[in-house]
C-alpha cells in the first residue's frame, strides 16, 4: 500500500489547516483513467435515460464526455440492465469513446456481478447491497453482530473476486439516510454510522486482498457530508489506509440552490486538500453537471500552481494546536452574535441612492401609496453606504453602516453605525454607543496596534483576507481569537475583484449557459467557515455582480449551511435510468406551489432507491412508485401509496395542511 504523505496524528483529516496541499491517496485504475495519487481530480456524472435505451444512453454519455466527464455512471437495477451495459459500451467504443463506465448498484448483488465483468467500475451502497433496510430497530449481541457481518461477507465476496479477476474498480458509496437497519440501530443516522458502514466493506475487501477502491460519504446536508468525509479520513488513517475519495452532495437540487449547496460541501473538502473525483448532483440534464464540477476543481489546480510561483504566505498561528471548534460570541445589543442567526451585509454605495425602490433588491419593497416598506424572508440586515448619503428615508429596521469619517459628521445617528479601520478605532475618542464595526485581518493580531486595542461589547470585527488560501487564513483568525480569549462577533468578508469576476467561466460551457464563478467561490469560502460554526455574519463584495444576486447568494449560503433558514428547501435527486417521472418538470411544479413555506424541507425522489432513505433530512417526500404513481411520505413514514401523478401534489399539500404547517402565500 502507498502510504507516502499519509497523515499520522489522530484527529487530523488533512495535511495542514493553514497550508494548502492535497492529501495523497493511493492510485487506483479505472480503465485507462487512473484516480488518486498524483492524478488530477477527476470529473464524473450519471446518465438519466433508461439503461435499456442503448442509443439514448450512448448519445447522452457522449454529450457528458464532451462537457468534461471523465467517468460516466449508469444505473443497473436488475440483471437485464447490467447485461445491456455491454451494448452501450460496445457502441461507445465503436464511435471512438473510451470513457470508463461505472455501474450503479442498489439491492441487487446478481446485477453487480454481471456488470463487474463488463464495465470499468461498480458502485455499491453498503446500506442496501447485502444488508437490510426496512427501518426496523434491531438489537444484537456481539456474537449476533459478528454473524451478520459474516453473512454479508459471503454475499459480498463473489463480487470482489469478480472485480479482481476482471480488473474492475469499485466505489463503496455510503449515503446518509440509506444506512442499513443494523447500522442505524447501532449508530443512528449519523456520520459515524456512515463511516463504519463503509469501513466494514473496506475491511472485507482488504481481507480478500482487493484494493482497487474509492470511497464516498454523500448527504443532501452539507454539514453531515463534510463531517462524514473528515471522520472517514481520520478512521482510514488510524487503520493505515489512504483510498481515494469521491466527493458529492447528493440530491442538491437545481439552479442556484443546487450549485450553492454543492459548492459548500464539495468546496469545503477541496479547501482542505481532500477529494480525488467530484460529481455535482443537479436536478438538470447531466451534461450541465460536469462544467460546474470543473469550475470547482480547477480553482485548486490553479491554486497549487500559484503557490509554487509566488512566495509563501505565512498564516499567523498563535497556537499550533488548532482543532476547529465553533466560535461562541457575545451578543451585541440584540443585533448580532450570540445565538442570533448570522447577519447579512451588502454594499449599496454604488446604487442610485435617490430612489427608494433600489432597496427592493435587498428585500425591502417600498410602497409609495402607503409610504412604507414591506419586508420579506430575505431582507438583509445591514447596508453599507461608505460615504454616500441617500435622499430617502431608510426602513426603521434596516441598519446602515458608514465609513467612520462620514458617520462622525452625521447629526442623526439613529440606526446608523460606523465602520473603522483598526488604526481609526484605536485613535478615536468618538465611538458609537451601540455598535462599532472594525476592519481587521489575521496578521493584525501580532501588531502593536492590535495590542493597544481597547475592546468592549459594542465591537464587531469585519475579518478580511487577501491570501490565496483565504478560507484557511480566516479560519485561523477565529482560532487565534479563541486562543487570546476574545469573543466579539465576527462578520466574514470576502472581496472578489471586478477584473477577476466580470463574466462567467466561459471556457467550461457554451455562452448560453454560463457558470457564475462568484456563486461557486463565495459558497466555498464562506460556507466552509459557517459549516464549522465560525462567523456571526457574512459580507460578499463583488463589484461585477448585481446587488440582487449578491443578496440572493448570501441567503443561499446561509441556507445551505443550515445556519439561517429563509426559504423552502428542495432535496431533489438528479435523476437516472430508474426515475419514474420527469424530475425537472416535477420539481418546478412542486416549487411553484410550495416555495413560500419557509423552513420546510421537501424531498423529490424519482424512485424508491433514492427515497425514502436518501431524503433522510426531508420533512415530506414525493417519491416515484411506478408509472404514473407517487408515494407520499411524512419524514420516512409512508402516508399515501400509489397516488396518481395528476393528484399527488394536491395530496401532498393536504398532508402539510393537516399537519398545521401550511401558510397561505402573501400576495403583493
Amino acid at each position: 500500500m502507498d502510504t507516502s504523505n499519509m497523515l499520522t496524528l489522530p484527529g487530523i483529516y488533512c495535511n495542514s489547516k493553514v497550508d494548502y496541499s492535497r492529501w495523497k491517496t493511493r492510485e487506483i485504475q479505472i480503465g485507462d483513467t487512473p484516480m488518486g495519487g498524483d492524478n488530477p481530480i477527476r470529473i464524473q456524472s450519471m446518465t438519466t435515460v433508461d439503461t435499456m435505451d442503448t442509443m439514448g444512453s450512448v448519445e447522452q454519455t457522449i454529450r457528458m464526455v464532451e462537457a468534461g466527464c471523465e467517468y460516466v455512471r449508469i444505473t443497473a437495477p436488475s440483471i437485464k440492465e447490467a447485461q445491456n451495459l455491454a451494448n452501450i459500451k460496445n457502441e461507445l467504443r465503436r464511435r471512438g469513446y473510451q470513457v470508463p463506465l461505472v455501474a450503479d448498484i442498489h439491492f441487487t448483488p446478481n446485477a453487480a456481478e454481471v456488470a463487474a465483468r463488463i464495465v470499468e467500475k461498480v458502485r455499491v451502497n453498503p446500506g442496501n447491497y447485502a444488508d437490510k433496510k426496512k427501518f426496523d430497530q434491531l438489537s444484537y449481541t456481539e456474537g449476533e453482530y459478528k454473524l451478520e457481518l459474516e453473512r454479508i461477507y459471503h454475499k459480498f465476496a463473489p463480487l470482489v473476486n469478480i472485480c479482481k479477476e476482471n480488473g474492475t474498480a469499485m466505489r463503496i458509496g455510503t449515503n446518509h439516510g440509506s444506512l442499513s437497519d443494523r447500522i442505524m440501530s447501532h449508530y443512528g443516522d449519523t456520520p459515524e454510522g456512515m463511516v463504519e458502514s463503509a469501513m466494514e466493506f473496506i475491511r472485507m475487501c482488504e481481507d480478500l486482498n482487493f484494493y482497487n477502491l474509492c470511497i464516498s460519504m454523500k448527504s443532501s446536508n452539507p454539514q453531515v457530508m463534510v463531517k462524514a468525509y473528515r471522520l472517514l479520513v481520520e478512521k482510514m488513517v488510524s487503520e493505515n489506509m489512504n483510498y481515494p475519495l469521491h466527493l458529492g452532495v447528493t440530491e442538491a437540487g437545481d439552479g442556484e440552490d443546487g450549485r450553492v449547496k454543492s459548492a459548500v460541501g464539495i468546496g469545503t473538502l477541496l479547501e482542505d486538500g481532500l477529494g480525488d473525483t467530484v460529481r455535482v448532483s443537479l436536478t438538470e440534464e447531466p451534461e450541465r453537471e460536469a462544467p460546474v464540477a470543473i469550475a470547482l476543481v480547477n480553482r485548486y489546480s490553479r491554486r497549487q500552481a500559484n503557490l509554487e510561483l509566488h512566495p509563501k504566505q505565512e498564516i499567523i498561528q498563535l497556537s499550533t494546536d488548532t482543532p476547529i471548534v465553533p466560535y461562541t460570541s457575545e451578543e451585541v445589543n440584540t443585533f448580532i452574535g450570540g445565538s442570533l442567526v448570522p447577519r447579512i451585509v451588502v454594499d449599496i454605495s454604488k446604487e442610485n441612492l435617490k430612489d427608494a425602490q433600489i432597496l427592493a433588491k435587498v428585500g425591502y419593497r417600498y410602497d409609495i401609496l402607503l409610504d412604507k416598506y414591506h419586508m420579506g424572508e430575505q431582507s438583509v440586515d445591514f447596508v453599507y453606504l461608505a460615504d454616500s448619503l441617500p435622499s430617502f428615508t431608510m426602513p426603521a429596521n434596516l441598519k446602515q453602516i458608514y465609513n467612520y469619517d462620514t458617520w462622525f459628521k452625521l447629526a442623526d445617528k439613529t440606526n446608523i453605525h460606523p465602520l473603522f479601520t483598526l488604526e481609526q478605532f484605536v485613535a478615536s475618542d468618538h465611538k458609537d454607543a451601540v455598535l462599532n464595526m472594525v476592519k481587521i485581518c489575521n496578521s493584525d493580531l501580532l501588531t502593536p496596534l492590535f495590542e493597544s486595542l481597547q475592546l468592549d461589547k459594542t465591537v464587531v470585527f469585519i475579518v478580511e483576507t487577501d491570501y490565496l488560501h483565504g478560507m484557511a487564513d480566516q479560519r485561523q483568525f477565529f482560532r487565534n481569537l479563541q486562543e487570546i480569549g476574545i469573543n466579539n462577533p465576527v462578520i466574514i468578508k470576502r472581496s472578489y475583484p471586478k477584473e477577476d469576476f466580470s463574466g462567467p467561466i466561459g471556457e467550461y460551457m457554451n455562452p448560453e449557459e454560463p457558470i457564475s464563478k462568484i456563486q461557486l467561490y463565495a459558497s466555498t469560502d464562506l460556507g466552509a467557515l459557517l459549516i464549522d460554526g465560525l462567523g456571526s455574519g457574512i459580507w460578499i463584495e463583488s463589484p461585477a455582480t448585481a446587488l440582487e444576486n449578491i443578496a440572493s447568494l448570501s441567503f443561499g449560503i446561509l441556507q445551505a449551511t443550515r445556519s439561517r433558514i429563509s426559504k423552502t428547501e428542495y432535496i431533489s435527486c438528479p435523476s437516472c435510468g430508474r426515475t419514474l417521472f420527469d424530475l425537472q418538470e416535477t420539481t418546478q411544479m412542486i416549487r411553484s406551489r410550495t416555495n413560500h413555506l419557509k423552513g420546510l424541507k421537501i424531498g423529490i425522489m424519482g424512485c424508491i432507491v433514492n427515497g425514502p432513505g436518501e431524503m433522510a433530512d426531508a420533512d415530506y417526500g414525493y417519491v416515484g412508485a411506478g408509472p404514473d404513481k407517487v408515494t407520499l411520505y411524512r419524514g420516512q413514514q409512508v402516508v399515501k401509496k400509489n397516488v396518481s401523478s395528476a393528484h399527488a401534489l394536491d395530496e401532498l399539500i393536504k398532508i402539510i395542511k393537516d399537519d398545521g404547517l401550511w401558510i397561505e402565500e402573501l400576495q403583493d
